[in-house]
């Protein structure tokens, strides 16, 4: 039976409801002119339940706490609110300390976080149950940090990672624990420092219709599982950039097979390798057979994955894209991978068909076979350019420097 989350999870309304839905909450606004000056000071005033809206008009340098408040909302309104950590951090961890329950951030910009360890996070998620929407985070020594806690839940949707790591090969873009489940979708990492762009120790990963792309960044692995666990990784795009500072794209299972259910469904992504050298997908040996299908693998590699498991219609050469030089993976009409795929059928209910494709800047489109049979890849053919209307255009872009003035 699927929780209330699954069935609304993309839905702004229902996500709104779920977690606002308390009785006696309130809504604490925080900006010029405002109650609250800063957003800490709202947290701190906050009971559970409550939602906090952020003015994206404020300024909100050196504005870093933790709480153990549980069910707060808080979002940015009149554009995307920036919370730039400016050299502080709160219990040496980070910006925000969220030792509390069921939170839902959205709409809003973290930078700066930095810590002597040099593992600062923009989020130290240490409750459980953490929902992000719609969010950057970038030039910070962690994206987003969690504990392991196998009760909680992250659920990370159309929100962009540029730029984090502290260069040290610890730190990365997102770090997910050992939590029970954690989902990617529709969202942009790219351009770590010598780091991950998405790294989960979680029970179960669902990394769905997401640009991974190393670019011209210093990231090691692109996508990396290191404990297993079952995982869907569904409609991506991956990318190694020439600057990696490791040759393989995708690991699952390198630290050992910790997590009890060890099964990996790999289907209809396009990863792509600009290095000169390197590994699109290492997979544990030991692992249960993993199911392989539908992928185009595309540049100079090799897949290292067990001997026996599903491989199938799977196009490891060149495919034929419309401009691959600016990241458009999309197909052209002559390219091999049209109509190359198989239906993949489903596990434990789950469709293993992707229903969506990735639009940049993290948005999403229904994905609908346009020939005989699903093409292999992150997309199928004769589309692209679609937004659903869930996606609301990306605020502007502003640097550290632009802050200051």
């Amino acid at each position: 039976m699927k929780t209330k989350i699954e069935l609304c999870a993309g839905r702004f309304a229902c996500l709104l409801a779920l977690f606002a839905g308390v009785s006696g909450a309130a809504v604490r606004q925080v900006g010029p002119g405002q109650k609250y000056a800063t957003p800490c000071k709202a947290i701190a005033a906050a009971k559970r339940g409550d939602t906090i809206e952020i003015d994206a008009s404020g300024n909100y340098r050196g504005d870093v706490c933790a709480w153990t408040t549980s069910d707060l909302t808080l979002r940015g309104v009149n554009g995307r609110a920036r919370i730039d950590a400016a050299g502080r951090n709160v219990q040496g961890k980070g910006t925000w300390v969220i030792a509390g329950n069921d939170t839902t951030v959205e709409n809003l910009e973290f930078t700066g976080a930095a810590v002597p360890d040099h593992n600062g996070a923009a989020i130290r998620q240490e409750g459980a149950n953490l929902t992000v929407l719609n969010c950057y985070f970038h030039d910070n020594e962690e994206g987003i940090l969690t504990g392991a806690n196998p009760a909680s839940k992250i659920v990370v949707e159309r929100t962009e990672f540029d730029r984090n790591g502290y260069s040290d090969g610890q730190s990365h873009n997102i770090y997910v624990g050992r939590v029970g489940e954690f989902t990617l979708r529709f969202s942009y990492s790219h351009d770590a420092r010598i780091g991950h762009l998405v790294k989960s120790r979680a029970l179960r990963n669902n990394i769905l219709y997401n640009r991974l792309t190393g670019e011209t960044g210093t990231a090691s692995y692109e996508l990396d599982l290191p404990n297993g666990g079952l995982s869907y990784v569904i409609g991506n795009l991956i990318e190694q950039g020439p600057l990696s500072d490791n040759e393989t794209i995708v690991a699952y299972g390198e630290e050992g097979l910790v997590n009890p259910d060890s099964r990996l469904y790999f289907v209809n992504n396009t990863v792509v390798n600009h290095d000169k050298t390197g590994t699109f997908l290492a997979v544990n040996v030991r692992v249960s057979p993993p199911l392989i299908q539908n992928n185009v693998f595309s540049g100079p590699g090799e897949l290292v994955v067990p001997p026996v498991g599903n491989l199938s219609h799977n196009v490891v050469r060149s495919a034929a894209f419309v401009d691959a030089p600016n990241y458009d993976y999309h197909l052209t009409k002559d390219s091999v991978a049209r109509n190359f795929g198989a239906d993949p059928g489903t596990s434990d209910g789950f469709s293993l068909r992707p229903e969506f494709q990735y639009v940049h800047p993290v948005c999403f489109e229904p994905r609908k076979t346009a020939g005989a049979s699903i093409d292999a890849g992150a997309f199928e053919f004769g589309t692209g350019g679609g937004r659903s209307l869930e996606c609301a255009p990306p605020a502007p872009r502003r640097s550290n420097e632009d802050e200051k003035k």
